[in-house]
């Protein structure tokens, strides 16, 4: 499994099978999109395909926050997800700070990884949850 810090070489089609359970998820070209807006990226890849990944939106100078971070159902359970968060976190290990909110199920996973329980708070839209504003009517 090689892990790729950049999008040279992969084409949107390569990204399809991701957001799983997503009632509304983003296209393949909106995710390349979100992927080329991130400060980092980490994307595991088995040959050619792109079987996971890992963002990070920072200020490059004191904090970061990981928003993302998925791994094709048919690729867990492999040591992808762990190999993911410890490439990020040695990208962004001169800063201070790095967040990330998740569900209470992954709690453990990200404890296991060195991460600290903490409190936060969140607004979601998910009339916007593809990546594309909703048609006004």
């Amino acid at each position: 499994m090689d892990v790729k810090r950049t999008l040279d070489g992969i084409s949107p089609e390569q990204l399809r099978g991701f957001f799983v359970g997503w009632p509304n998820p983003p296209s393949p070209h909106t995710f390349r999109r979100l992927l080329a807006g991130s400060s980092n990226i980490a994307l595991a890849l088995d040959g050619n395909e792109v079987v996971g990944f890992i963002t990070a939106i920072s200020d490059g100078v004191l904090s970061a926050y990981i928003p993302l971070l998925e791994v094709k159902p048919e690729y867990q359970g492999r040591g992808i997800g762990q190999k993911l968060v410890a490439d990020m976190l040695e990208q962004l290990s001169g800063l201070y700070m790095v967040d990330l909110i998740c569900d209470e199920k992954m709690r453990p996973f990200y404890e296991r990884l060195g991460l600290k329980h903490g409190t936060g708070m969140l607004h979601r839209n998910y009339a916007n949850q593809s990546g594309s504003p909703p048609a006004k009517a």
